[in-house]
């Protein structure tokens, strides 16, 4: 029974803790590692000693968070072409409230301007802008005094203001971009997609060293809509291709005889026109899309 016991609590907690570890890592995969590790600590704590089950799953979960963080920056010193987070399949039934947190802080913009952070800076505006954990309980899972977490999540807000142009689109305005993008692909003809495009759009794409991708950010309106037309919609026109909810954003999946090849997703400016254009093609980051 007591078993049973534990185990609920920790299901309970497994979405926040898996929200958690996917943002700070950005890989589906290390995250479910870091909340499995998690668990097995979970599994054999003295839980008559632990008042508060959340708070210590969360500090749990924060540190070896950071212990594989550290790590995956080596990594990724040395990755081939440019990183991508890897997409996150985010549609349920939230409510409204929910939702609307989640987006803010689950689209590929603002990983990447996450990726920015230094470690503790991240975990640090995490916990306490996106999950609403007090300067105390911050300053305790970093093991900081709550003076220095002050000054960490106020310089982190500093760096994400200056670097972000995150907006999130009305869901009416990111379909009609994404089946102008499928429009696009299926036929070539850039008309109504260059429309909703901005004009310093820029397209990104992560092949992980395994698959074709551009090496370096294509920018500009002529540039990325050329390269839709003479480069991906070829490429693409032979498959299929279907809309999905990624990272709490649609997006586009295409798919060929050997299963899914590409996830495209888009960040919107504030006039909420498309600023840039994110192409997932490393097969390792594109298999717990189905």
């Amino acid at each position: 029974m007591i078993k049973n016991s534990t185990l609920t609590v920790f299901e309970s907690a497994r979405p926040m803790l898996m929200g958690l570890a996917y943002r700070l890592l950005g890989t589906v995969a290390e995250a479910e590692d870091v909340v499995q590790e998690t668990y097995l600590s979970w599994s054999t704590a003295k839980h008559a000693e632990i008042v508060n089950p959340d708070a210590w799953l969360t500090t749990v979960c924060t540190r070896k968070a950071l212990d594989f963080l550290k790590s995956a920056r080596k990594k990724r010193e040395s990755y081939v072409g440019m990183w991508l987070p890897e997409p996150l399949h985010t549609a349920s039934e939230d409510n409204p409230e929910d939702r609307i947190e989640l987006a803010e802080s689950l689209t590929m913009a603002f990983l990447l301007v996450m990726e920015r952070l230094g470690p503790k800076e991240k975990a640090a505006f995490l916990l306490r802008e996106v999950f609403s954990s007090s300067y105390e309980e911050v300053a305790d899972i970093l093991e900081i005094s709550p003076a220095s977490c002050r000054k960490l999540v106020s310089r982190a807000k500093a760096n994400v203001q200056q670097a972000s142009q995150c907006y999130v689109a009305p869901a009416e305005k990111q379909a009609v971009m994404v089946h102008a993008f499928q429009s696009a692909l299926e036929t070539g003809q850039t008309d109504k997609l260059s429309q909703l495009l901005a004009a310093d759009v820029a397209l990104i794409s992560d092949g992980g060293g395994k698959v074709n991708a551009i090496p370096e950010p294509l920018v500009g309106l002529e540039q990325v809509l050329g390269f839709i037309r003479k480069a991906i919609s070829p490429a693409t026109r032979s498959g299929r291709a279907w809309i999905m909810e990624l990272n709490a954003c649609l997006s586009l999946v295409t798919v060929d005889g050997s299963g899914i090849t590409t996830t495209f997703a888009f960040a919107y400016d504030a006039e909420m026109k498309v600023n840039a254009i994110y192409a997932q093609r490393n097969p390792d980051k594109l298999t717990a899309i189905h």
